[in-house]
């Protein structure tokens, strides 16, 4: 049992708390898909999820990216270090403005980066003479399609793909990072979404994934009335503690290397997916007090308050110390 609970071990039956450092093929092997996901994952032009820390945002984000790639199309994630460069002016119009240039020429950057190609010049004043995000990009990398530039089969592959189809999925994750609320952090984020919109309406086949946090989207919306046509666009991430029991077998049992359907687990009472759990936890809590006797899997779902997160940092904990003990 002390191997079992290695410190690696701990981390591949769990997960890690952070999706972004969290290994990608261990992520694709026990993400645990709800109907929000088809939700966020949907062709539409702006989608906006929203969730309390803890939810499991960018985790989601990553899938998705992921299966974006596997199906050849072309999804750019946006954090923070990204947009580091762009510093709207004031004024609310051109704070809008600003993003709307900054983000075409990072989407741009990312875009060739992907592709292989490489772009002379300044690249947001290209841009800006060329108008269209989408269509700027397709007229720089359709020469590189007809040419024998030396590019890789998966780029070529990229680039054909992208010029038949002519479609970007843009990721913005951890955007709320040090946020404060105070007026210049509303106006901004309000500036940037409103930016989101506009190019979405102007590039038909952009399409942009934004993910924000619960109390920042309501700081947001009370603060800004123009907000309310973002309604329509807003995804709410939640969970039931019978999709986390669910979730916490399904990491059990990939990791032991047993085929799992979803389905079939949602459909389980929780005293039947209790039972995956057994493979690493006792089936009642042993110690004194209130829980004593009382059936493990209910413990923690009276602990969790249905975030994602805090079961992972309760079960790594409990097994950290499960394995001081032999």
């Amino acid at each position: 049992m002390s191997n079992q609970f290695s410190p690696e071990n701990i981390q591949r039956i769990f997960g890690h708390e952070a999706a972004e450092d969290e290994n990608v093929d261990r992520l694709r092997e026990y993400y645990f898909k709800t109907k929000i996901f088809d939700q966020i994952r949907a062709e539409l032009p702006l989608r906006i999820l929203v969730g309390h820390k803890g939810m499991g945002k960018s985790a989601l984000f990553k899938i998705a990216i992921e299966e974006d790639r596997a199906a050849g199309q072309l999804p750019i994630l946006l954090r923070p270090n990204d947009v580091v460069g762009i510093e709207p002016e004031a004024g609310f119009l051109t704070r809008i403005k600003d993003w709307k240039y900054g983000l075409q020429a990072i989407i741009a950057q990312k875009s060739f980066d992907t592709f292989g190609v490489k772009q002379e010049g300044k690249l947001g004043d290209a841009l800006h003479a060329a108008g269209k995000t989408l269509g700027f990009i397709r007229d720089t990398i359709r020469p590189y399609s007809e040419s024998k530039v030396d590019l890789s089969p998966t780029e070529k592959a990229l680039i054909t793909r992208f010029l038949r189809k002519s479609s970007i999925t843009v990721y913005i994750d951890d955007l709320d990072r040090g946020w404060r609320g105070r007026p210049e952090d509303i106006q901004s984020l309000s500036a940037l979404v409103n930016a989101l919109r506009d190019l979405s309406s102007e590039n038909v086949g952009l399409q942009f994934k934004l993910s924000l946090r619960s109390d920042v989207y309501f700081i947001l919306r009370t603060s800004d009335e123009s907000t309310d046509k973002l309604e329509g666009s807003v995804v709410w991430f939640t969970w039931t503690n019978h999709e986390i029991l669910a979730l916490l077998a399904k990491r059990i049992e990939t990791f032991f290397g047993r085929e799992v359907n979803e389905s079939h687990l949602l459909a389980m009472t929780q005293p039947e997916l209790a039972k995956f759990l057994l493979a690493v936890m006792t089936a009642t809590y042993r110690g004194v007090g209130k829980w004593q006797a009382v059936p493990t899997y209910k413990v923690l779902m009276s602990l969790i308050r249905k975030r994602p997160r805090d079961l992972v940092k309760l079960c790594s904990l409990a097994a950290n110390h499960a394995s001081s003990l032999w």
